[in-house]
């Protein structure tokens, strides 16, 4: 069921759920993001989204799924292969295949809650750019393309965060077990 966002009361407002990832990888993506991305938009750090809009009328629950999913989970690889464009932005292709399935396994119980973006198929990316004019986005992956090399980042866990009209409000740090 698709949640409107007018009609929402307060503590009601959208879930977001992303993936946390080991801390030398988020560093990486956030201090990109912050250098590429347009300051006065860059609200939020980086991050890779699992869902964008869980209903916060049901978030007791959502946090019970998690806690208990997470805790049967150890660290997953996260292979970062490539860059790709947004046209007005740029942002890093991730494969991801355990958490791929974890995805799967949630959207199968929320299903009645998705909306129809977290109805699509998963396309896991972080986002360093947003925003700009397609010219800067093409420069940016330009320039970013000529020193990447693939490399290997691990999923921790997961984040929950309420969406407040821009910045978001960290909900909850679901680490899987044996993550640090």
């Amino acid at each position: 069921m698709a949640v409107d966002n007018r009609t929402e009361g307060p503590g009601e407002e959208p879930l977001i759920l992303t993936l946390a990832l080991d801390p030398d990888s988020f560093a990486r993506f956030d201090r990109e993001r912050r250098a590429h991305f347009p300051a006065r938009l860059n609200r939020i750090p980086a991050h890779v989204t699992l869902f964008h809009h869980l209903p916060g009328s049901a978030e007791q629950d959502i946090l019970a799924t998690l806690g208990a999913a997470c805790a049967v989970l150890g660290p997953m690889p996260v292979r970062v292969t490539g860059l790709f464009s947004l046209g007005k932005g740029v942002a890093y292709r991730m494969e991801a295949s355990a958490i791929a399935d974890l995805r799967r396994d949630l959207a199968r119980q929320w299903r009645p809650w998705l909306t129809a973006q977290d109805l699509q198929p998963w396309k896991p990316h972080v986002t360093v750019q947003n925003k700009v004019t397609p010219a800067d986005a093409r420069e940016t992956l330009a320039r970013l393309q000529t020193v990447f090399v693939p490399f290997e980042a691990w999923a921790e866990g997961l984040l929950l965060w309420r969406y407040m009209g821009g910045p978001w409000d960290a909900l909850g740090r679901f680490p899987f077990a044996g993550a640090d």
